[in-house]
């Protein structure tokens, strides 16, 4: 066999030896030292990475979480039972975990509320929005384009007939991605234990609100009036009452609201009486 061919054969060897080396040694000087708890984590997590944890995805949340960024409960999705095992997992305790569930804090659709102008642009709220707020006279409603619906990872909002946003609280997790994709500020975080929500963001009084939508809150202050309200929970804040998750005594001002705007979660009767007061209005 000829020399040069030998020759070469045998450097190439070498140096594949002495690259191979370096490679190895590179590989262990240069290790990324990956905490096993993050796999743990990342195992008992529901994989959906939704990012409503404020992390890019579920890895990048059990990383985080591992290395002391992130606190333990901000897995909506995962509920309690995960919000455990991850505390189980890190050794530490966390207090009490409240799941949250979405509510649509409007109820004026295409029949209760006032359009302004006819909307042809794209089918997304935050676009609808660039144009002079919206076609909704009232500058704070829904839009009912449906970002909302598009965001959610779970299919637990919908855009009714009517134009408004329904959640189903069986298949909503919370994570809150309806939430931020809602340029009006129209959906919103509660915890599931709170009974009562006002349906309305509207931050005029009486008329102003009545002129462009039937169902709004018109800041008429009965709610937060003692007589209706013995607790003293409700508080008014920009026209608005402020509604607490402890609230309790809440049937009197739930039945005497002249809009019907104060819902009672679960009870689908109010959503009718809404309806109700909107055709009697119109």
């Amino acid at each position: 066999m000829d020399f040069t061919i030998i020759a070469s054969v045998i450097t190439l060897g070498v140096m594949g030896l002495l690259f191979g080396g370096g490679l190895a040694y590179a590989s262990m000087k240069f290790a990324v030292k990956i905490d096993p708890r993050v796999e743990m984590i990342r195992n008992i997590l529901p994989g959906a990475n939704c990012g409503g944890c404020g992390y890019p995805g579920c890895s990048g949340y059990a990383e985080a979480v591992v290395q002391g960024n992130a606190p333990p409960t901000l897995c909506s999705p995962g509920g309690s039972t995960t919000v455990e095992k991850i505390a189980s997992i890190l050794g530490v305790e966390v207090g009490k975990f409240e799941p949250m569930v979405c509510v649509v804090q409007c109820r004026g659709g295409k029949k209760e509320a006032k359009e302004k102008f006819v909307y042809y642009g794209i089918k997304d709220c935050n676009a609808a929005v660039l144009l002079g707020g919206g076609s909704k006279a009232c500058i704070y409603g829904c839009l009912g384009l449906g970002s909302c619906e598009e965001a959610c990872p779970y299919n637990a909002i919908k855009i009714n007939e009517n134009r408004i946003p329904v959640v189903d609280e069986d298949l909503c997790t919370g994570c809150g991605l309806c939430v931020s994709a809602c340029p009006k500020g129209i959906t919103k975080l509660v915890p599931r234990s709170q009974k009562v929500y006002v349906s309305c963001v509207n931050k005029e009084r009486g008329k102003k609100v009545k002129d462009v939508c039937s169902v709004g809150c018109t800041g008429c202050t009965l709610c937060a009036n003692p007589k209706t309200t013995p607790s003293g929970k409700v508080k008014m804040e920009d026209n608005l009452p402020v509604i607490p998750s402890d609230w309790i005594d809440y049937e009197t001002a739930v039945k005497k609201c002249p809009a019907k705007c104060l819902i009672v979660r679960g009870i689908p009767q109010l959503e009718e009486t809404v309806e109700k007061v909107a055709e009697q209005k119109n």
